[in-house]
């Protein structure tokens, strides 16, 4: 499991700008979470507007987000919903393949709704404070 630290290492190294230091681990998962939705949706309005190299950096961001989602999974504590995160965020970091290398924006629609049932089930589970 990635440690508090590397979290925010991940998050910042795709130039999001929050106070990742600050948050606890939950928060920051919330945080990858919106960055990477962000992200696909900024893919998204480059392609209509025909600015491919900004897509693809936007979409790169968005990959290495997934990326550290993935990597902060615990399989061995987490289970059968751990395994399943696992395979959703395979899922989309090839859906977001198919989406740059195709232009695809219906890629691009579809995982960001699917990051968007990850992101409503991770903040109804928030801790209490």
């Amino acid at each position: 499991m990635l440690g508090h630290r590397n979290y925010a290492n991940q998050y910042r190294s795709t130039g999001v700008s929050a106070a990742v230091l600050e948050a606890d681990p939950h928060r920051l998962v919330a945080l990858m979470l919106s960055g990477a939705r962000d992200r696909i949706r900024l893919a998204g309005a480059c392609l209509e507007r025909g600015d491919i190299p900004r897509k693809a950096k936007a979409i790169s961001d968005a990959s290495g987000l997934i990326t550290g989602l993935s990597g902060a999974l615990n399989l061995d504590a987490g289970g059968e919903i751990a395994q399943g995160l696992q395979s959703l965020y395979d899922y989309a970091q090839q859906r977001l393949l198919v989406a740059n290398s195709d232009n695809d924006a219906a890629a691009l629609t579809e995982v960001d709704a699917l990051l968007g049932d990850i992101e409503s089930a991770w903040l109804a589970i928030a801790p209490k404070p």
